[in-house]
């Protein structure tokens, strides 16, 4: 019974702790024999809480918790979900040398153990979560349970091997330009990155990346990627914005079947330096012969400013500044500047970038991305007495996992800018987008096609993403590394 709760998804887990099937303690216990047996593998968690999840499964069982995932195991990852008297390290070397640890709770921890998740530990993630591979110098890279040679993706990369290796079931994610969608795309995941403002950065901040980044999580199915987004979405005292309440319980569109959507489909490069992908071609056209065959209207077409190049420049320039300044604000928090040894060089770089940009410029961009940003939403929006988009679909990034090493080495950026193609973009538009297991390249590694949504429609993506699911399921596919 064990064996197969964890092998079912968070909703399934909690259901049969509900029934009395399993005890927090039994499945708890469970999970952490399935990180030990992986994780040597994937090198996915790195700072354990076994004892302390333990005391909470027990907790659970005598307090016979109703919350809605009481005693479901999950992870977080090491970036943003602050927790007090833990580890936070964000993949840097210098919080790992001075050993820093959270001293409040985030809200989003808060709203975590207030659904009665049992956080065992937190997960690998790429230097402040700067690039899309989690290999970072301070713990060493996170393996593809599908292929060890390959990455993860990232920055999200630990937590999505961890829930691709069916040790847990839902494990923490967060995204500025593509970290929740592009692990979940490389491991075979649900990868729901929330709207602008749908789930609270505080206490400790407003925003980060002029709002890009967005907590939530990477899922097995579409269903436990609703209900998590449910408990944690909504404002906290303070927050600078907040995205309006859904209409509904989001789980509850996975039972709503959508009709005639209007979807355009985007298959190719935009941005200089594209890589023109075979296979992710490949991947959308498949896409949309089944979004065809559900029913819905399908076209090439896609939002012409989302390839402007100057796009790609101004984003840049927010990412260095907001470089520059949180490791400025570390800096002051440990109290000593960091080594040269202690950053690395791409980080390094960008803060140097950030520095040098003059506090005119930077709000130049925030307001030159804002009228961009417009121009981007207009496609979704009806127009000219028409309507307009319901969906964009195209691929998650373009082509399969690539290697371990290939966005870290020497030439890491000019890959990197190859392949992050198709997210970014609406990070910073804030849109909702998902990325779904649809395909797998002709060596078996997962590749994701992503859909995105109108400002605030995570209930269309639910709604598809569902029906989606049940016309080619995905959960039955497991990598070969597997708890």
């Amino acid at each position: 019974m064990i064996h197969d709760a964890l092998a079912g998804d968070a909703t399934s887990q909690a259901q049969a702790l509900r029934s009395g099937a399993v005890s927090a303690g039994e499945i708890v216990e469970a999970a952490i024999s399935a990180v030990e047996r992986v994780n040597p593998s994937l090198n996915a968690l790195i700072h354990r809480r076994f004892d302390a999840a333990r005391a909470e499964a027990r907790a659970h069982d005598a307090a016979r918790s109703r919350a809605p995932f009481a005693g479901v195991p999950m992870v977080v990852k090491d970036l943003e979900c602050a927790m007090a008297g833990e580890p936070m390290h964000m993949g840097s070397a210098f919080l790992k040398h001075v050993g820093h640890r959270s001293t409040v709770d985030s809200y989003l921890a808060r709203r975590f153990r207030d659904a009665g998740f049992v956080v065992l530990g937190r997960t690998n993630t790429p230097e402040f979560g700067g690039t899309i591979t989690t290999e970072p110098v301070a713990y060493g890279p996170s393996r593809n349970p599908w292929n060890l040679d390959h990455s993860t993706g990232g920055s999200s990369g630990g937590s999505a091997a961890l829930v691709a290796a069916r040790a847990v079931a839902v494990a923490h994610a967060n995204d500025g330009g593509g970290s929740i969608r592009i692990p979940a795309s490389e491991c075979g995941l649900v990868g729901l990155k929330p709207s602008r403002g749908r789930v609270s950065r505080g206490p400790a901040s407003g925003e980060s990346w002029m709002g890009a980044s967005i907590d939530g999580a990477v899922t097995r199915t579409v269903r436990d990627a609703a209900a998590v987004l449910d408990l944690i979405a909504g404002y906290e005292p303070g927050d600078p914005y907040t995205a309006p309440s859904f209409a509904r319980p989001l789980v509850q569109e996975v039972r709503h079947t959508p009709h005639d959507l209007r979807i355009g489909l985007l298959a190719r490069p935009l941005l200089a330096g594209g890589l023109d992908d075979a296979e992710s071609r490949a991947s959308v056209e498949e896409a949309g012969r089944l979004l065809e065959g559900l029913g819905h209207r399908v076209e090439e077409a896609h939002p012409p400013p989302i390839g402007e190049q100057r796009f790609a420049d101004l984003f840049t320039t927010i990412v260095a500044a907001n470089t520059a300044a949180d490791l400025l604000a570390l800096e002051r928090l440990v109290g000593r500047a960091t080594r040269p040894d202690e950053v690395e060089p791409d980080t390094a770089f960008m803060r140097e970038m950030g520095r040098a940009t003059p506090s005119a410029d930077y709000l130049l961009a925030v307001t030159e991305l804002h009228a961009w940003s417009r121009r981007v939403v207009e496609w979704w929006l009806p127009r000219d007495g028409g309507a307009g988009f319901d969906l964009l679909c195209t691929p998650t990034i373009a082509g399969p996992p690539p290697r371990l090493g290939v966005l870290s080495g020497p030439d890491g950026m000019t890959h990197l800018l190859s392949i992050l193609q198709y997210t970014a973009q609406f990070n910073v538009t804030g849109q909702p987008a998902i990325s779904l297991p649809l395909y797998e390249s002709r060596d078996g590694l997962p590749m994701g096609v992503q859909f995105v949504a109108a400002p605030w429609r995570e209930d269309v993506l639910v709604r598809l993403a569902a029906q989606l699911e049940q016309a080619r399921p995905w959960l039955g596919r497991v990598p070969k590394v597997c708890a």
